[in-house]
């Protein structure tokens, strides 16, 4: 005849020695980690001696009660150490716990005292029917103590963590409820029901998983339980399947006992479909990559210490001294989650456009600006999803088939894009090389790199509203600066007027005089110009005009041949057209030779060359001057108010030029290296190509 309770105790053992055989092997010598892997063994002692005692009657029955007060003592002991029992903690709650664990081992301790003496002394000491009822008494007290435990646990932990613990109180929880159930049935009945016995063993099996998972997802126990996730994944399948198919056949079976005539048809239908949609359900990628998703989350540890993860990146974030340097900082922070060796940021600006601002460890790509209306950006958009260029190339089903960009491609090593997102609003984005050391990247890593993705566009837009806000301070600061000098302006234009209206009455000079005249007669438009600028804050606003750029370069270059280096004029097609404002542009062209002249020594070289790509007209102003370093172009170079010729000069020549560029949908780079001269290049929209509807109001007119 098959011993069942031998079975049943048998599952039990098997499992409690293999849970202890991992722990072993994962131990790293936290007290926590020695008291559930001391728990886990004597459970599994336990188990193996009700083998033994349910094949031979051996040893003693009071032996068996022994072993198992051991085992409730051994879990008494490891929950009591993650209440705090085994630290000296002088607070309220820390007595109560130390006065809690004493009386709980002081039970257990008066129990197996009474139980020994009872298997010596015998029927000596107390009738044989209080003798037999006591230890029944005794083992419902356990599990009382033993449930009071497990929700004590549970209330003194913090709610955003007991999904760590959760799977430990079902376990040790569902144990001690067993037991309490197992003994107060006995008291009720006067005797141990055998069915209940022995299905213990079996039920003690069972919640070793969910203790296994509980220790997994426990690091600070000092375990680090490796349960084969593909193992996972496989029987979570099989189990899966099998459920399925169990509830089918009994939907088949009621069908065919309900059903009448039609039963046999209906549960052979039935069946049929059941397995045909298991089939599909089993091979469906989608359902298989969901349920890695749901295992991964509520079975296994994760993959981060999100703890060490935020302070470093908020540590790398705050380090940051210089403005330009939180945009390389953020680069690096978000670069080193994933262990990416560079990257770079695309912001967007005023424009609408995002362009390339911050790299860190990897050039930025010419050419590599992004309109606001892309479909790349739109998806970026919409969906907030990281997007792994990998999987992109193999296959685009993912990304519902959005094309990369251009630029994109060309960046050698590119692996994945990271959305910069405020309130749902795609503040920029950062493009993160292939990493050499982690090769499949999972959901985790994805909502890692959103989250951090969403605080540092934080920290970009307090940063972009600072500078807004400086930038302005220094605007309205420059227009009280103006107020002082508006009267000395009136006399010099009164004086200019005089001048002006004085030479008309000498004619006998004709040539001179002429010269004179229009000399006067044009400063003093400007002066007028400028001094209504001053009073008002700005020009009044003057629509663009198509115009001819070789006429216009032409005046520019003549009028800046007074000084040495003497520009040139390089252009091929001299039919090329563009639409701007033609003093405006004369004015910032004119700026940026004038710089190049000042730059350069008068044996050096200043040429204006001009030619079209595409529907763009590029005006490149080249000389071979000092130059400047990577470090003054990206914090000085267009920061207004900067400059670096003292009183002579106001600092805001070069800035309003690029926002003047920007304002009629043109853009303005600079390529320079010290000792090597400087390459001012700005690129216009032709007269055919599309000019974006950009209104930023009217600029200060360019001041050398």
């Amino acid at each position: 005849m098959i011993n069942i309770g031998a079975l049943s105790y048998s599952a039990g053992a098997v499992s409690f020695a293999i849970l202890t055989l991992l722990l072993l092997t994962a131990y790293r010598g936290r007290l926590q980690g020695i008291l559930l892997v001391f728990a886990s063994a004597v459970a599994a002692i336990w188990c193996g001696v009700i083998v033994f005692y349910s094949i031979h009657r051996l040893p003693p029955l009071a032996a068996v009660q022994l072993v198992e007060i051991v085992r409730d003592s051994a879990w008494f002991l490891f929950l009591l150490s993650i209440l705090g029992y085994t630290k000296r903690d002088h607070t309220p709650s820390g007595t109560a716990f130390r006065t809690m664990g004493a009386l709980v081992l002081g039970l257990s301790a008066a129990l197996a005292a009474f139980v020994s003496i009872y298997s010596l002394l015998g029927d000596e000491l107390l009738p044989p029917a209080v003798g037999m009822s006591i230890p029944l008494y005794g083992h419902v007290l356990l599990a009382v103590a033993g449930l009071t435990l497990v929700e004590q646990l549970f209330r003194n932990t913090r709610r955003e963590e007991r999904a760590t613990i959760k799977f430990l109180c079902l376990g040790v929880g569902g144990m001690f409820a067993y037991d309490f159930f197992l003994y107060s049935n006995a008291l009720l009945f006067g005797r141990l029901d055998q069915n209940f016995w022995d299905a213990r063993g079996v039920i003690n099996a069972a919640i070793v998983p969910l203790i296994a998972v509980a220790a997994g997802r426990n690091p600070q126990w000092s375990l680090e339980v490796f349960v084969s996730r593909h193992m996972v994944m496989h029987t979570a399948a099989i189990v899966g399947a099998g459920i399925y198919l169990l509830l089918m056949a009994a939907a088949g079976y009621y069908i065919k006992g309900f059903g009448g005539e039609w039963g046999r048809f209906l549960q052979i239908v039935c069946l049929f479909g059941a397995v045909v949609l298991l089939l599909v359900l089993t091979f469906s990628e989608q359902v298989r990559a969901h349920l890695k998703v749901l295992i991964s989350k509520h079975f296994f540890a994760f993959k981060y210490d999100y703890r060490e993860e935020w302070l470093r990146f908020t540590h790398t974030l705050s380090t940051s001294e210089q403005n330009m340097r939180l945009r390389e900082n953020t680069i690096r922070a978000i670069a080193e989650i994933v262990e990416s060796p560079g990257g770079i940021m695309w912001i967007r600006q005023d424009s609408g456009n995002y362009e390339a601002l911050a790299s860190w460890n990897t050039p930025v790509p010419p050419r590599s600006n992004e309109s606001s209306i892309s479909e790349f950006v739109r998806f970026l958009q919409a969906r907030g999803w990281v997007i792994y260029l990998d999987e992109i190339r193999q296959t685009e089903r993912s990304y519902s088939d959005i094309p990369l960009p251009d630029w994109l491609l060309r960046i050698k090593g590119a692996w994945l894009v990271a959305p910069l997102l405020q309130r749902n609003d795609l503040l920029g984005f950062v493009v993160l090389l292939r990493s050499s050391t982690k090769k499949d990247l999972n959901w985790e890593d994805s909502d890692l790199l959103k989250t951090v993705g969403r605080q540092a566009a934080g920290y970009l837009a307090f940063l972009s509203a600072s500078e807004a806000l400086a930038e302005a301070r220094q605007f309205e600061a420059f227009n009280r600066l103006s107020a002082y000098v508006m009267h000395d302006l009136k006399n010099m234009v009164a004086q200019l007027s005089l001048v002006v209206s004085n030479a008309r009455k000498h004619m006998h000079k004709p040539g001179f005089v002429e010269d004179a005249v229009a000399t006067v007669e044009n400063s003093t438009e400007r002066m007028n110009r400028l001094l209504a600028q001053l009073k008002q804050g700005h020009l009044p606003t003057r629509k663009g005009q198509a115009l001819n750029i070789k006429p216009l370069l032409d005046d520019v270059v003549t009028a800046k041949s007074a000084r040495e280096p003497i520009p040139s004029l390089e252009i091929v097609d001299s039919e090329l057209r563009v639409t701007a404002d033609p003093d405006r542009l004369a004015a910032i062209i004119g700026h940026l030779v004038q710089n190049a002249q000042e730059a350069t020594p008068v044996d050096g070289r200043v040429s204006v060359r001009v030619q079209c790509q595409d529907e763009w007209v590029t005006i490149e102003v080249e000389d071979s001057g000092c130059g400047m370093d990577k470090q003054f172009i990206a914090e000085r170079l267009f920061r207004p108010f900067d400059t670096t010729k003292g009183n002579a000069g106001m600092g805001i020549g070069v800035h309003e030029a690029r926002e003047f560029v920007r304002s009629i949908g043109g853009t303005m780079g600079v390529q320079s290296e010290p000792g090597k001269g400087t390459v001012f290049q700005v690129r216009l929209p032709s007269e055919n190509a599309p000019i974006p509807l950009v209104d930023r109001g009217a600029e200060l007119e360019m001041i050398s």
